[in-house]
């Protein structure tokens, strides 16, 4: 998906209109081929798949062994959530985009994706979840 992201930013470039960043740019197709790749697979076994092949070499095997336990929740409940959820999640907190860019990136605006972070953390809170 790496691959096929750059090679469409490649062939689309003169068509980057630069009302955003380039990184938000590239990111807004990564986000859409993405969604295109997931309708087609079960998000659940995407994130499974993904989370098998990471490695971290430089942890000791208990430092493992609690990464991949608490990576393995957040994959499941992350799989549970509803899909606008997670990918105002996803973009927000793990990426670290900004609340323009998510907007962009999403093609929301930038009051929804508000709303939404705070319908999350509102959710979160009540389930006493930090």
């Amino acid at each position: 998906m790496t691959h096929d992201t750059f090679v469409k930013a490649y062939l689309y470039h003169n068509s980057f209109n630069q009302h955003s960043s380039e990184r938000t740019w590239l990111f807004s197709i990564a986000h859409n081929l993405t969604v295109d790749f997931l309708r087609k697979r079960k998000p659940s076994r995407f994130f499974k798949e993904v989370f098998l092949f990471q490695k971290d070499n430089n942890s000791l095997p208990e430092e493992m062994i609690r990464i991949k336990e608490e990576s393995s929740e957040l994959y499941k409940a992350l799989g549970e959530i509803k899909d606008t959820y997670r990918k105002v999640i996803v973009l927000r907190k793990i990426k670290g985009f900004s609340i323009e860019d998510t907007a962009k990136i999403l093609s929301w605006s930038e009051s929804k994706v508000k709303s939404t972070l705070f319908i999350i953390f509102k959710c979160a809170k009540s389930y006493k979840i930090d």
